[in-house]
């Protein structure tokens, strides 16, 4: 067992990446949500509640699987398995930090942000946790809590949920079931030692997984034309949402044709460069 620092420990209890994927599409939310000048205290505020809540729901969800995660290869370093943190004090950091970015929230924020976090925070440890050992559907419903974050930021700038906001919301839902159907087709095996209801864990010949693959990311493509259809969005953001759809679609496609290693790291990567660059496109091309 290696050892580590304790900012490298702190890191993957929180799930330093998964966070500030979280934190990224609250801000764009925020961002496209705001209309004038942007108001930066407000903005900062949204973001340290985010990163409150995020933080705390991840600790507390590698503390629910804290025993699955030690059967399995990709997990079995992480702070809890490998004992470098122990389960009591997880749970009171955990505990702790979503309960006071909720809070947060409320008090600097909005209420509606607020009440947002909190179904965040209970669908994903509540009912998506528990669900990835029972049904193959957990991926579809842990897109539900991984698609509220922009929608939270949009609430926190706007002030109300809208069309517009559900938007942002179904542009996440979507992008997220590719990009997890090729992680769990990467980790199946690791996923079946561990005992979770993956899609790929039983669907031995891949057609099911290819099916819901490209579907998915076909869906995907109309979603994200949405921002532009609501005058979110200008010209600019259309034809570069159009372009990164086709090219995400075809990965998933060679995907399909070809259900391999290779081709779904293919996906996985193509995913992870197909959301920053949509979003940052949306900054750029905001309608003022």
């Amino acid at each position: 067992m290696a050892d580590k620092s304790c900012a490298a420990v702190f890191g993957e209890l929180i799930k330093a990446r998964l966070t500030f994927l979280v934190l990224l599409t609250t801000l764009v939310g925020f961002y496209v949500g705001f209309r004038g000048a942007v108001d930066y205290g407000l903005m900062l505020n949204t973001l340290l509640g985010t990163a409150l809540v995020a933080s705390g729901a991840s600790a507390l969800n590698q503390l629910l699987e804290r025993q699955h995660d030690a059967r399995m290869r990709r997990t079995e370093d992480r702070p809890l398995p490998s004992g470098r943190l122990q389960p009591d004090t997880v749970l009171i950091f955990g505990g702790i930090s979503s309960s006071a970015g909720l809070i947060y929230l409320a008090q600097t924020v909005n209420l509606e942000t607020s009440l947002l976090g909190a179904i965040t925070l209970a669908s994903y440890l509540f009912v998506y946790t528990p669900l990835k050992r029972i049904t193959t559907l957990n991926t579809a419903i842990g897109a539900i809590p991984g698609a509220l974050p922009p929608l939270m930021g949009w609430t926190a700038a706007h002030g109300e949920i809208n069309v517009e906001g559900w938007s942002l919301f179904a542009l996440l839902f979507f992008w997220q079931l590719p990009h997890f159907l090729a992680i769990a087709w990467m980790h199946r095996e690791d996923y079946a030692k561990a005992g979770f209801a993956m899609l790929p864990v039983f669907d031995a010949d891949g057609r099911r997984t290819a099916v819901q693959t490209v579907s998915h990311t076909l869906g995907l493509l109309p979603i994200s034309l949405c921002p532009y259809l609501f005058k979110l969005v200008g010209p600019v953001y259309l034809a570069g949402a159009l372009v990164l759809g086709m090219f995400f679609l075809g990965q998933a496609i060679r995907f399909s044709r070809e259900l391999t290693l290779p081709r779904a790291r293919q996906l996985f990567y193509a995913s992870i460069i197909y959301l920053p660059l949509l979003l940052g496109l949306m900054v750029l091309d905001k309608i003022k």
